[in-house]
């Protein structure tokens, strides 16, 4: 039996899974473009450490149905993102776990996905896990990055102009013309 060799950012998706292939790696962060642009500035992704990855085929074969093919695939990463709460850095480590099922074509995919909960994906002799992976820790990074408890608090500049005028005009109370009326007695 031939051996194959198989590549990441071209992976024969049927063989792979055909074969039980497996593979590995690490990816420099700043090399995942759509990542590194969620990078706090302070702390660019060129340098994160390395994003680790595994990929694993398998073939299923279903009794009474047709064989399946499926990728296990795993990665994950260190970010600093930008904290929502005092704009510093923060690091976050994200990761995950993910089965997929690949199908023929798009009208597969689009007939079976409201009946089974397994992420879909169609069958490519030249798939990219690579872009995948960095699909899938796009999904996985929070959506308000913070610290739990940030290092400094947010100091909030304030102009002494606007804080004297803020004084100078006291606003009236809703209720005064109400008062006002009311000490009035009944109209007549």
């Amino acid at each position: 039996m031939k051996e194959h060799m198989f590549l990441a950012d071209k992976l024969d998706v049927v063989a792979f899974a055909r074969d039980g292939g497996q593979l590995s790696g690490e990816l420099p962060a700043g090399s995942l473009l759509r990542l590194a642009d969620a990078a706090a500035p302070e702390a660019p992704a060129s340098a994160w450490p390395a994003v680790k990855w595994s990929a694993t085929g398998e073939r299923r074969e279903p009794r009474g149905a047709q064989a399946q093919t499926w990728l296990h695939l795993e990665a994950s990463a260190v970010a600093q993102l930008t904290c929502q709460r005092c704009l510093r850095p923060v690091q976050e480590h994200i990761e995950f776990t993910r089965w997929f099922r690949f199908v023929q074509d798009e009208a597969a995919a689009a007939g079976l996905d409201a009946e089974c909960e397994e992420d879909l994906l169609v069958i490519s002799r030249s798939f990219d896990v690579l872009e995948l992976i960095e699909d899938e820790l796009l999904l996985t990074l929070p959506l308000v990055p913070r610290h739990e408890q940030c290092p400094e608090p947010l100091k909030v500049p304030v102009d002494p102009s606007l804080a004297a005028v803020e004084l100078e005009v006291e606003s009236p109370h809703p209720f005064a013309a109400l008062a006002a009326l009311k000490k009035q007695g009944p109209a007549q």
